[in-house]
C-alpha cells in the first residue's frame, strides 16, 4: 500500500499538469486566433485597392460579403456545438464575426463617399470610414461625421438595423448554443438517475 500510494499520487499530479497545459494552450489559441484574424482583416482593408466608383459589381460584392458573413456565422454555431471548449469557441466566433461585419460597412461608407463626394459631412479616408462605423455600432454618435445624402443615410440605417440583429439575435444564439452544449456535455458525464454520493454519508 505504501509503495503504490506515491505512484498513484505522481500519476494524478502528472495528469493534472498535462490537463492544465492543454487548457493553457487552448485558451491561448482562443485569444491569439481572433486577434490574428482581426489584424489580417484590418490589414486587408487598408491594403486592398478600392476604386472611387461604386459600381453594380461593387454593390454585389458587398451584398455577397454580408451573405458570406451569415454563412460563416452559421458554420461557427455548428463548430461551437461540436467544440470540446464551447465558451472559448464562442469568443472566437463573435470576434471574427464582429470584425468582418464592421469592416464590410466601413468599405461601403468609403466607396460611397468616393463615388458621391459630399455624402458625408467631410471626405472619408479609410480610417474615417472605420471610425464612423464604430461610432454607429457603439451608438456613441459624436456628430463630427454624419450622413448627408439619402444613399448614405440608407446605408447607415441598414447598419443600425444590422447592429440590433447582431447584438440581440446573434449574441443570443451564440450564448444559447454554448449553454445547450455545456448542459449536454454535463448530462453525458453525469447521467440522470445517478445517485449523488454527497447524499449518502
Amino acid at each position: 500500500m505504501n509503495e503504490t500510494g506515491p505512484v498513484h499520487g505522481d500519476e494524478a499530479d502528472s495528469e493534472a499538469a498535462g490537463a492544465s497545459a492543454v487548457w493553457q494552450r487552448v485558451s491561448l489559441g482562443a485569444v491569439v486566433r481572433p486577434v490574428l484574424t482581426a489584424a489580417g482583416l484590418v490589414l486587408a482593408y487598408y491594403l486592398l485597392p478600392m476604386t472611387g466608383r461604386l459600381t453594380g459589381a461593387t454593390l454585389a460584392g458587398l451584398a455577397g460579403g454580408l451573405a458570406a458573413l451569415v454563412v460563416l456565422f452559421t458554420l461557427q454555431i455548428r463548430w461551437i456545438a461540436r467544440s470540446p471548449h464551447p465558451r472559448l469557441r464562442a469568443v472566437e466566433a463573435l470576434a471574427t464575426t464582429l470584425s468582418l461585419f464592421l469592416l464590410l460597412f466601413s468599405t461601403a461608407y468609403y466607396l460611397l463617399e468616393h463615388a458621391e463626394p459630399g455624402s458625408f459631412t467631410e471626405p472619408l479616408t479609410r480610417t474615417d470610414a472605420l471610425y464612423f462605423t464604430l461610432t454607429v455600432f457603439s451608438t456613441v454618435g459624436f456628430g463630427d461625421i454624419t450622413a448627408r445624402t439619402d444613399p448614405a443615410r440608407i446605408v447607415t440605417m441598414g447598419q443600425m438595423a444590422a447592429d440590433i440583429l447582431l447584438v440581440s439575435v446573434a449574441a443570443r444564439i451564440v450564448v444559447g448554443t454554448v449553454r445547450t452544449t455545456v448542459h449536454r456535455r454535463s448530462a453525458d458525464v453525469s447521467p440522470p438517475g445517478k445517485e449523488n454520493p454527497e447524499q449518502h454519508p
